[in-house]
């Protein structure tokens, strides 16, 4: 039987927030199955030291996924470097914290930028692609435990995740007929700077201690640990192979039992 991911080999992909956390691991996993990774993120130099620290290296990209020109700049360079691609994992996201009746604007449009319009556009430059030379692509994007379930405090980043499922399944539909499939992580609980800034914040908000809010995190989840970034990576590599083949439109839980429907 052939190794799981053993026909991702030779193949290019493009990872958004490939600099850190989720993205790093993603990115770290596909290298590792021999994928050539276009390391994609803000922050040039975090992309730079990721696709340095990969094995085969990678290819850095500087990239801001609310900017469609930013975007469209950042997939040429990748194509031009890689030769082309087969893959793209939407990854990059932010959150912010607060109480739905104290958001901001400024806080709902960041959200949205980053989570709801990045997906929209990194999908459909891979999707013009894909469809411009013919290629049975993938995509993967990542969504959330917040876009299953409606999360306090977290009320615009689950709407801007909840959207991402949306977005996901509609073009999974649309692309279907070429060859193209389109899935979704939602990952719970996840050790990640992005975390630690929650936990804080959750902190504050609700008058504990972030160890508090930690212990808490744990006590909801059946598996009893945090999840860690590598758990979402192997899920990635699954749905991007062709163990995957007949998976699209999905939205794959990875959260230690938090969530189970």
């Amino acid at each position: 039987m052939a190794k799981l991911g053993s026909d991702l080999a030779g193949k290019a992909a493009l990872v958004t927030g490939g600099g850190s956390g989720i993205g790093l691991a993603i990115c770290r996993a596909l290298a590792e199955h021999g994928v050539r990774v276009a390391v994609a993120d803000l922050d040039a130099q975090a992309a730079e030291k990721a696709a340095g620290s990969l094995s085969p290296a990678g290819m850095a990209v500087s990239l801001d996924v609310r900017l469609r020109a930013s975007v469209e700049a950042g997939f040429a360079a990748a194509l031009a470097a890689l030769g082309g691609l087969d893959m793209l994992v939407a990854n990059a996201g932010v959150s912010t914290m607060n109480r739905a009746v104290d958001l901001t604007d400024e806080e709902w449009d960041h959200n949205f930028d980053v989570n709801a319009r990045g997906v929209f556009l990194t999908n459909q430059a891979a999707a013009r692609y894909f469809l411009r030379e013919g290629r049975r692509g993938v995509i993967c994007n990542t969504a959330s435990l917040a876009a299953k379930v409606g999360a306090p405090l977290l009320a615009h980043y689950s709407a801007s995740k909840f959207a991402v499922l949306g977005w996901t399944q509609a073009l999974a539909r649309e692309l279907a007929p070429h060859g193209i499939r389109v899935n979704a992580v939602c990952p719970g609980f996840v050790r990640t700077s992005m975390q630690e800034r929650e936990v804080a914040w959750e902190a504050k908000l609700r008058g504990m201690e972030p160890e508090q809010v930690r212990r808490e995190y744990v006590a909801q989840t059946p598996l009893s640990r945090i999840e860690e970034p590598e758990d979402i990576a192997g899920l990635v590599v699954f749905l991007l192979s062709d163990a995957a083949r007949f998976m699209t439109g999905q939205g794959i839980n990875v959260t230690g039992g938090v969530y189970m429907g």
